[in-house]
C-alpha cells in the first residue's frame, strides 16, 4: 500500500489528525479501486465522526494540488481519485459495471512515443483511458 501521508509530508503539507485519517482512507480505498469523494467520506467518517463532507472535499483538493493524488473522470459523473505513483499505468473502464482495470503495456507506450515524434513532438506526459463492454461468452 502506498503511504499517502508520507507523500504529503515529503511535499511539505502539514498533516492534521483529520488529514491523516483521510490520507489513510484514500490509501486503503485505492487498493479496491478509485474512490470518489463520497466513498472517501463514508470510510473516514467511520474512523472520526467529526469529519464532515466539506473537510473531505477540501482535503482531497489540497492533496491534488500538492500532487499526491490524481483526479480521474471516468465518464460516470463522479470524480475518482488514486494515489500518485512512479509506476505508469493506464485504465480500462467497463461502462456497464463501472469497474476500473489498471494495466501497463510496453507496446502501447512505444506507439504513443512514435506517434508524437511523427507529429513533431516529444511526449512529456499522457493518460490513456479505454472504455468498453465485457464480451459475453
Amino acid at each position: 500500500m502506498i503511504d499517502l501521508k508520507k507523500i504529503c509530508k515529503d511535499r511539505g503539507l502539514r498533516m492534521t489528525d483529520q488529514r491523516n485519517i483521510i490520507a489513510d482512507t484514500i490509501s486503503e480505498a485505492s487498493l479496491e479501486g478509485h474512490p470518489d469523494v463520497n466513498q472517501i467520506y463514508l470510510k473516514a467518517f467511520e474512523k472520526d465522526k467529526n469529519i464532515s463532507i466539506a473537510t473531505v472535499y477540501r482535503t482531497v483538493k489540497l492533496f491534488e494540488e500538492y500532487g499526491a493524488i490524481e483526479k480521474h473522470d471516468f465518464k460516470d459523473g463522479k470524480a475518482r481519485y488514486e494515489t500518485v505513483t512512479d509506476i505508469h499505468h493506464d485504465h480500462l473502464i467497463d461502462i456497464d459495471s463501472g469497474e476500473v482495470i489498471e494495466f501497463s503495456n510496453d507496446e502501447i507506450e512505444e506507439l504513443q512515443m512514435i506517434m508524437a515524434k511523427k507529429l513533431g513532438y516529444n511526449l512529456v506526459d499522457h493518460r490513456l483511458e479505454l472504455y468498453g463492454k465485457k464480451i459475453k461468452k
